[in-house]
């Protein structure tokens, strides 16, 4: 075994054993179910590890992660495993969450190469074409910012649109859908106000966050309306 896998393994054996002090039980009561109330659909980064930004144990948050918490129709992947925490699960809540100084969405807005994950990135690419009236006002930082807190908006209209949630909520099963940015700076989450619990929400609570990103006022006056959710859809230049 390599030298530097060693401490892991030692850290792990310290961890579980203090843990079972602690909580006498706790690994198997752990084994004999799964049943968490949240899913989180979070960036890969390293940064942002969901039970311990939540303060939750093991089994009570369902995690997803991949670059740039992004979330679209064509990833199985995704998809699959939002459809098991919905349908076996029975989670309650999904939050996606971004966090500010995200190499996926600094790339995206700087039209970075950094390799096969160009395509990936596409998506929040998307997401900057789509909104860019709304951003090329700012100063370079908060253009980043805007973007990261503009791409968890939208991810999470993608998963209000997925046919399994939407299938939930047909059958009338409790769901909420939540959107929040992570401050790697202070370990702080914010809410981004894009909580959606029923069809009907998605539309108005997806415009209502987007137009908090104002355009300056000469971009306003006969421009096109940005803030009706519609995947994959870039207004013309």
């Amino acid at each position: 075994m390599p030298e530097r896998l060693k401490p892991l393994l030692e850290a792990n054996r310290q961890w579980a054993a203090e843990m079972e002090r602690k909580r006498p039980g706790f690994f198997t009561r752990l084994a004999q179910q799964q049943n968490p109330r949240y899913m989180w659909i979070g960036c890969a980064d390293s940064r942002v590890p969901a039970n311990e930004i939540t303060g939750l144990d093991p089994g009570e948050v369902f995690v997803h992660r991949n670059v740039a918490n992004v979330v679209v129709h064509s990833d199985l992947n995704a998809l699959s495993t939002i459809q098991f925490a919905v349908e076996h699960l029975k989670v309650e809540h999904i939050i996606v969450v971004g966090h500010y100084g995200c190499a996926g969405v600094r790339a995206a807005m700087r039209g970075m190469r950094i390799g096969l994950a160009d395509n990936w990135l596409r998506h929040v690419q998307d997401v900057r074409l789509r909104h860019r009236k709304r951003l090329e006002h700012l100063p370079a930082q908060a253009q980043e910012d805007a973007l990261c807190e503009m791409n968890v908006i939208e991810q999470v209209g993608n998963v209000a649109l997925s046919t399994v949630v939407q299938d939930c909520w047909a059958r009338g099963q409790p769901l909420a859908l939540h959107g929040w940015v992570y401050a790697v700076t202070d370990g702080l989450l914010k809410d981004l106000g894009v909580t959606m619990k029923a069809p009907e929400h998605v539309i108005p609570v997806f415009g209502a966050a987007i137009k908090r990103y104002p355009r300056p006022p000469a971009a306003t006056a006969g421009s096109e309306d940005d803030s009706t959710f519609g995947p994959g859809v870039v207004p013309a230049p």
